[in-house]
């Protein structure tokens, strides 16, 4: 045996004797956390790079192979969490922002409802008020139209009677005219019939008077005839 190899392996034992209670601590401790809880890898990848340290020194090839491999796993592990640990602020923040967009979306939805009812309700204010506007434009219009009416007729209805009265006036002038001679034909005819009368009446008396005298005549001739 080489005189050297004796310090070696000596120092081999001894860091196996050492590496057990760091060993229990990992089964025993370590191995209840969560398989990538930063308390664990941090570990781990301590006792890897301790082993890998000690086996290169020593030249325990399979004590560093081992700590390089517990080491790289750590590394591995760590780069999962953390790549794990980037997903999930990732889809936290993916949540965040669809969240935000989402309230922000309803915000803009409620406020395109709010202004399409005020849009609607001033529609109909607007044609509430037209119509009443229209209603009222109407009603001024019959009223105009009613006194125009009104005037039309009472314009209509006094020149009616001014006509009537002219035709009236007109009327009782042409009597007027018309009956003059009227009046003097009926004068003359009943001047014309009191001289009838008074014919009649004297050739009545006349005729009287003659018949009275051919009674006298006759009486006295009679009587003469008798004596």
């Amino acid at each position: 045996m080489n005189v050297l190899t004796v310090p070696i392996t000596l120092l081999r034992l001894q860091y196996t004797i050492l590496r057990i209670p760091l060993q229990l601590v990992e089964d025993q401790l370590m191995s209840r956390l969560a398989t990538e809880s930063p308390a664990r890898l941090m570990y781990e990848r301590t006792l890897g790079v301790l082993d890998g340290a000690v086996g290169s020194a020593l030249g325990d090839r399979d004590t560093e192979r081992r700590g390089d491999a517990l080491t790289e796993r750590s590394d591995a592990l760590a780069r999962a969490a953390k790549l794990e640990e980037e997903a999930a602020r990732t889809e936290a923040e993916a949540d965040t922002a669809l969240e935000t967009k989402r309230k922000q979306v309803q915000k803009e939805q409620a406020a395109a409802r709010e202004a399409k009812q005020r849009d609607v309700e001033q529609a109909r204010r607007r044609e509430v008020e037209r119509k009443q506007a229209a209603e009222r434009d109407a009603q001024h219009r019959k009223q105009v139209a009613k006194k125009n009416a009104d005037q039309l007729a009472a314009q209509r209805t006094q020149a009616a009677e001014a006509e009537h009265r002219a035709e009236q006036t007109e009327l009782r002038e042409a009597e007027k005219v018309a009956a003059g001679p009227a009046k003097a034909r009926l004068k003359d005819a009943a001047n014309k019939q009191d001289e009838a009368a008074d014919k009649r009446a004297r050739a009545d008396r006349a005729e009287k008077l003659a018949e009275a005298e051919k009674d006298k005549r006759r009486n006295e001739t009679a009587v003469n005839g008798q004596r």
